[in-house]
């Protein structure tokens, strides 16, 4: 199972507004394909927590068909209903949990302060921000700004971050 948000597909300002390293917005494009294409397989679960495309229907539809995996949209501030109702979704909702390797994972397009499970371990995914918030305990932007323009797992997520160390007790 992957998590990605914010491709931006077929949107020219991603170039200028978030500093993309990517020549022109068709090889912006070619690369979060290739990229997404070289680690989801054709079964793999990929939840896009919004913002993916810009253009009009035929062009998400065509963007979606050359995309491995079953994909599942959260929505974003700048998915509109051609989006929404592009065929290739298996799924669209505004915000979902999942329990995923006994973690409760609260996915939507914006960052929380807080969120439903916080105090009991659950994590936060999401997207809207470009790796530009301040990294909280459990919870993670899953943007391709962030994770090297591909989508990432849960564990990989999990990895990236240190986890405190146990205690050292101190002896006279």
């Amino acid at each position: 199972m992957f998590f990605t948000a914010d491709t931006h597909f077929n949107d020219p300002r991603v170039l200028r507004i978030d500093r993309r390293p990517f020549a022109n917005l068709a090889d912006h494009d070619a690369a979060l394909i290739d990229r997404w294409n070289d680690i989801v397989g054709p079964d793999d679960i990929v939840w896009h927590l919004g913002d993916f495309a810009r253009g009009d229907a035929a062009a998400k539809a065509a963007l979606l068909a050359r995309l491995n995996g079953r994909k599942q949209l959260v929505t974003g501030n700048n998915d509109n209903l051609d989006t929404l109702e592009a065929p290739g979704w298996e799924t669209v909702q505004a915000y979902r949990e999942l329990t995923i390797d006994d973690h409760r994972v609260v996915l939507c397009h914006y960052a929380f302060r807080t969120w439903n499970g916080m105090g009991k371990g659950a994590i936060d995914l999401h997207g809207h921000s470009h790796g530009r918030l301040k990294p909280m305990t459990r919870q993670f932007d899953v943007g391709v700004d962030a994770w090297d323009y591909r989508p990432v797992t849960l564990d990989d997520m999990l990895a990236s971050r240190p986890r405190r160390g146990k205690a050292v007790e101190l002896t006279p």
